[in-house]
């Protein structure tokens, strides 16, 4: 019962007695409906807006995923793309960016020495897997190395579709191709622009008041299907008067080129676009022919059934001051949506796989385009217009035009506009050479160096690359590392379990271990007394699951024990479970087994029961694409995790759960594991002759410890507002590449005192 209120509206003043609300009207977590008890929903104090990051698919980020966050970061104008793999929210509260390369280092050194990386794993709540490096890294993260576009298509071979960009959920019915042509193949009268089109699209015509002086090829004659192609393309000058020729191409079928002709303008030339036409005044100066001359040798050349195909040629024929009625036009062929026209350039590319009217060249060339456009229609007569629609060229339209955004501009050049440097910290055998105009580089002698450097520098610039080196693991030791490293997570997502009687019900059992998770391998113990069974589960989560909920538990009538196998990888797995349990991107998410198809059905109301919900990640079988029996939560605070964990486990939902124990980049990387490197129970294992011995100061678990802790001191000297982001680039040799991994946050200024690290030993 709410208290009484004045007439005022204000609550009551101090002493007034209040009403007090008995207990049983409170209720239990079990028997409100989740989410929609008010104390689920209790809204947060105001603050002021503080920027802050959300990553959408955190499994692996290119490099060039990367740069384009980097980017929007310095920027983040309209000018600048989004990245689409994450969120940047309120960039403009930004303060700094601190970007910190641990070269020589990758995903393997992170999980091999988990426990000894004590701060970045709870100090940073996004973790994304980065490809192999290439041979400069750096340059690839901050958009330096400029790609030339021809690498964003794959080519065609003899003709063939480029079947790897073609998307499969289409809807070909609205395609403006399909629309205008049908699905079926057509025949060349169909692609032909009809007289009411061409004068939509202002090409000259016989009559028309702006068409006095052209004259006619004079090719009348019956078109069929089995008429000539003919390419043309014309280019063009400023003069006095307006546009005039300068130069015509004509190619015939096959691609023999029929027609190759500069033409010197009658009026006074004002601008030769040679950018464009690639015409110069040299060029032009011992040039006789004139327009007279071209339209003379064209009506030559053209039988009465010619079809001109050409890429808006309404423009090449009034440059020639000629009419023909049979025409092509390759930029209405492909239509677009609402009337827009794709490039030749563009078209070029996407479907013939050639690379045309290139940079590096002085203009174009007439020949080249002649011939595109002519293998434009043809290619399009061969295939149809129901192939041409599964290219989906909108999309590629798209891509292309945010890669050439993305080539514009690079990280020096956005704070370049900003007036702004990027600050370089790096030792002196790092051979990496940046632009000094944008960049101000300080070498040091020794990692330690560059440290000192960077808690004096960095806070001074708004940009910083902190880059410290380490040297790799020989190849030998990284092979079995590697090795060693899957192993361990294998065997600690297996467990034994029993005894159990000799009479128990396989099937039973088999069904109650299945409940806690997917089971790669199940199979009955033999060897002991009474049986067992031996459980090797897809996810760790399961395993632990499994332990929690049946160790010490009746069942089939007998006291059983659920445990790990006991070897040297396994030997700290307790605290390693304890750690992960622990790691800021596993505090917020939570495991649920048993899922069934009517909660996956109804993944849409999640977020509506359960307050903080952000994601709902629900694998599937790569191989049939069907959703798995299992997911995990991801929520905005470890209370709503919490809260969701009891309620979902409940009587009400009865649901298998606990808190999440692997990162969803960890998943992807544990799914490769090559059936040679894991051991059958009970081999031993060697550990790498490096890892016998003492362990030194300069030992990779010391080196682990040491930096993580010196990058927890920088850290810490950040101001608020600093986006930070910690790469380990991995390695790439010729004995084999290992994937890198990035740990990315923005520093709070209400950041938990249990992330700062401890300098003791």
């Amino acid at each position: 019962m709410e208290p009484e209120k004045e007439k005022t509206g204000r609550l009551p003043r101090k002493g007034r007695k209040r009403r007090r609300v008995p207990n049983k009207l409170i209720r239990t977590p079990e028997a409100r409906i989740p989410g929609s008890d008010p104390v689920d929903r209790q809204p947060e104090p105001k603050r002021a807006r503080l920027a802050s990051i959300l990553i959408a698919e955190n499994c692996e980020v290119t490099h060039e995923q990367l740069c384009e966050l980097l980017k929007y970061a310095v920027l983040g104008k309209p000018d600048i793309e989004k990245p689409r793999w994450c969120q940047l929210l309120y960039q403009s509260q930004l303060k700094r960016i601190v970007v910190v390369i641990l070269q020589g280092m990758s995903q393997l050194h992170f999980y091999r020495f988990y426990l000894e990386f004590g701060f970045l794993r709870k100090a940073f709540k996004h973790k994304f897997r980065l490809p192999p490096p290439s041979s400069n890294f750096l340059a690839d993260i901050i958009g330096l190395q400029n790609k030339e576009t021809a690498g964003y298509l794959p080519k065609t071979i003899e003709g063939s579709l480029p079947s790897t960009i073609t998307k499969p959920n289409i809807n070909l019915q609205n395609d403006p191709i399909i629309q205008k042509y049908g699905s079926k193949k057509v025949g060349l009268l169909r692609c032909l622009l009809t007289e009411e089109e061409m004068k939509t699209f202002n090409f000259p015509l016989q009559g028309s008041p702006d068409c006095e002086n052209f004259i006619t090829t004079k090719c009348n004659g019956s078109v069929t299907d089995n008429s000539p192609l003919f390419g043309l393309d014309c280019e063009m000058c400023i003069t006095s008067k307006g546009r005039e020729l300068t130069r015509i191409s004509l190619v015939a079928e096959g691609g023999s080129c029929l027609m190759d002709e500069l033409v010197k303008p009658d009026d006074k030339i004002i601008d030769y676009v040679t950018c464009y036409s690639g015409i110069t005044k040299k060029m032009l100066n011992p040039v006789k022919t004139k327009l007279k001359d071209v339209q003379r040798q064209l009506k030559a050349l053209l039988p009465p059934d010619a079809v001109l195909v050409g890429h808006s040629v309404d423009l090449d024929l009034r440059a020639l001051k000629m009419i023909h009625p049979y025409v092509i036009d390759t930029s209405l062929l492909y239509a677009r949506e609402q009337g827009r026209r794709f490039k030749l350039k563009f078209l070029a590319k996407a479907i013939l796989g050639k690379d045309i009217q290139c940079s590096e060249r002085n203009g174009h060339d007439a020949t080249e385009d002649a011939t595109s456009t002519l293998e434009l229609a043809q290619y399009f007569l061969k295939y149809g217009p129901k192939k041409i629609a599964e290219l989906n060229l909108e999309e590629l339209w798209r891509d292309q035009e945010i890669r050439n955004i993305r080539e514009k501009f690079h990280v020096l050049k956005c704070l370049d506009s900003v007036d702004q440097k990027l600050l370089f910290l790096s030792r002196e055998t790092d051979n990496i050479e940046l632009p000094s105009k944008n960049c101000e580089t300080i070498k040091c002698l020794s990692n330690k160096e560059v440290f000192e450097q960077a808690r004096r520098q960095v806070d001074f610039h708004p940009f910083s690359i902190v880059q410290f080196s380490f040297e790799p693991f020989s190849p030998l030791l990284t092979e079995e590392m590697n090795k060693r490293m899957r192993i361990k997570w294998t065997e600690m997502s297996t467990i034994y379990a029993g005894p159990f009687s000799k009479d128990c019900n396989l099937r039973a059992l088999k069904r109650l271990f299945k409940s806690f998770g997917p089971v790669r391998t199940m199979t009955l113990v033999l060897e002991t007394h009474q049986p067992h069974l031996y459980i090797r589960y897809e996810v760790l989560e399961a395993a632990q699951l499994a332990i929690e909920s049946l160790n010490g538990v009746l069942v089939e009538g007998v006291y059983i024990k659920v445990q790990r196998p006991v070897t040297e990888l396994t030997l700290d797995c307790d605290t390693l479970v304890n750690e992960l349990e622990q790691d800021s991107e596993n505090r917020d998410t939570i495991y649920l087994s048993g899922v069934s198809q009517n909660f996956l059905g109804h993944l849409q109301e999640l977020p509506n029961l359960f307050f903080g919900l952000e994601a709902v990640i629900v694998p599937t079988d790569p191989k049939s694409g069907r959703q798995k029996k299992y997911c995990f939560l991801k929520f905005k605070t470890c209370g709503n995790a919490q809260r969701a964990l009891h309620i979902l486990t409940g009587k009400d939902w009865k649901l298998k759960g606990r808190h999440a124990l692997t990162p969803r980049h960890l998943h992807a990387w544990l799914r490769g594991l090559p059936p040679e490197s894991r051991r059958p129970p009970g081999l031993r294992v060697r550990p790498p002759p490096s890892e016998q011995e003492t362990l030194q100061a300069d030992h990779p678990k010391i080196a682990a410890w040491h930096w993580s802790r010196k990058i927890g001191r920088l850290y810490q000297s950040l101001s608020p507002g600093t986006l930070c982001v910690i790469l380990l680039p991995g390695t790439t040799s010729p004995h084999g590449s290992l994937s890198g991994l990035g740990l990315m946050g923005i520093k709070d200024d209400e950041e938990e005192e249990s992330t700062t690290p401890s300098m003791g030993l």
